[in-house]
């Protein structure tokens, strides 16, 4: 395949370069060869062409942490009073939610969130699943949606004491299983852990001494004050150094969220090269408060950027952490764009890497995946290497993208998806989720 007559922009870590009237050679699931258009063309004249018309092509976004299976609380309505905080959010609609999930629900939330992200240019995705009634082959049904869509994919099942101790070695085994199955260039497994406060001392024990050598974990940390106050109250010490006491942390681990953490627990993470994950929206919405981004970059600590559930269009997960330090802090100096792309590109094209090692990614080079998206934005002002963030955090939509490739797989051309059929993913999810929310208005009657 010969992508042409496009604008590149490379995202390359030591330099990136915007490169007009450039082709991209595809051959497999890599970039081959960057040249200019008519440089290619004469020496490539037999290969197939993908005509960019002068779009801006790039990597695909990634995005660090998300949840499939909250598609279906779209809409949704909690019974009773609004939940008062984090806490009983979890209570009263997150935790009644995945009791109420089966298989064919499983399905039929991944699928969506597929489409849009395909439809969005978000092409990596690293999802932290639960469905405590159906645990055993879930990461199986989510892998073979993705494979089915065309994306990539890191995927996990998060454990928890919170369902019994049954469930929670459930969990367990099938994190352990899908590690060791896993084989799909598309897809990586890592091992899912709930939270600290959901998790006792011989749980996370036992996930550690059973994790295969070569796993990390995947764990929310400190999203409210209680995961702190919970672990005091456990153990003595504070989230974060309870989870290095366990040996949970490391340069293969993903902590969630760090919102209430203090200035020690950003020495251990940093010091033992554990990635953290920033989700602006979701803080907002639940109303957890501002994790310390600006001092967690400072520190050392690759902080990389995830949408928790939210749409899969990942620039405006850019826009609310562009905006959010800001009005927190009063201070319009706070989070610059230079800081929102060190997360949402380049630590987060690191952090895909630690999972797909084969080939860069995330960034538009010869020997990289070819993970690729078009977009259809005509600047009224210059846009250069220099002022890019603010064009995305500014400019960008996410109607903007037109295509998307995957591994040289194109999944939708000029707003065609050719690998999921939106129409019945969509009416087969509509079908389903009333079944899914009578099973969680009985789930929450029966907890109240």
């Amino acid at each position: 395949m010969l992508i042409t007559n496009a604008t590149l922009i490379t995202w390359e870590p030591a330099a990136n370069r915007i490169l007009d009237d450039h082709a991209i050679l595809i051959e497999n699931d890599r970039v081959k060869e960057i040249g200019t258009t008519s440089e290619l063309t004469s020496r490539y004249p037999q290969t197939q062409i993908i005509d960019a018309r002068g779009q801006y092509v790039m990597p695909g976004g990634i995005c660090a942490h998300t949840h499939f299976y909250g598609a279906f609380a779209r809409g949704m309505a909690i019974p009773g009073a609004a939940p008062k905080d984090f806490p009983e959010i979890l209570q009263k609609l997150w935790w009644p939610l995945d009791r109420s999930l089966d298989a064919e629900s499983i399905q039929y939330s991944v699928l969506p969130c597929l489409v849009d992200a395909i439809k969005h240019g978000t092409t990596t995705l690293i999802d932290h699943h639960a469905s405590p009634n159906a645990i055993d082959g879930s990461l199986d049904i989510i892998a073979a949606a993705v494979e089915q869509a065309g994306l990539r994919a890191v995927l996990c099942y998060e454990v928890t004491d919170r369902d019994g101790k049954s469930k929670m070695k459930a969990g367990m085994n099938e994190n352990i299983r899908f590690i060791k199955k896993i084989k799909s260039p598309l897809l990586a497994g890592t091992f899912g852990l709930h939270a600290s406060l959901t998790l006792s001392d011989s749980s996370l024990e036992l996930c550690r001494q059973s994790a295969p050598d070569d796993a990390g974990f995947h764990i929310h940390t400190a999203e409210h004050e209680a995961d702190e106050y919970d672990s005091l109250n456990k153990s003595g010490v504070r989230v974060i150094d309870r989870l290095q006491k366990h040996g949970i942390l490391g340069p293969k681990t993903i902590t969630a969220h760090g919102v209430h953490l203090d200035a020690r627990e950003l020495e251990i993470l940093a010091e033992t090269g554990t990635w953290l994950s920033h989700q602006p929206r979701s803080n907002m919405n639940n109303g957890v408060g501002v994790a310390q981004i600006e001092s967690m970059l400072r520190a050392g600590i690759k902080v990389c950027l995830g949408n928790d559930g939210f749409s899969n269009a990942m620039w405006e997960e850019w826009k609310a952490a562009y905006l959010l330090h800001k009005v927190y802090y009063r201070d319009p100096r706070r989070m610059g764009g230079y800081d929102v792309t060190q997360m949402g590109i380049y630590n987060n094209a690191a952090l895909a890497n630690v999972f797909f090692k084969d080939a860069p990614i995330g960034q538009l080079v010869p020997g990289a995946y070819a993970d690729l998206v078009f977009v259809d934005y005509h600047p009224n002002t210059p846009l250069t290497v220099g002022n890019l963030p603010w064009h995305i955090i500014f400019g960008f939509q996410q109607s903007m993208v037109t295509s998307t490739i995957v591994g040289g797989k194109v999944l939708m051309k000029d707003r065609e998806l050719l690998t999921l059929d939106e129409k019945e993913i969509s009416a087969k999810a509509r079908e389903i989720a009333p079944k899914v929310w009578d099973r969680y208005q009985n789930e929450v009657a029966r907890i109240s």
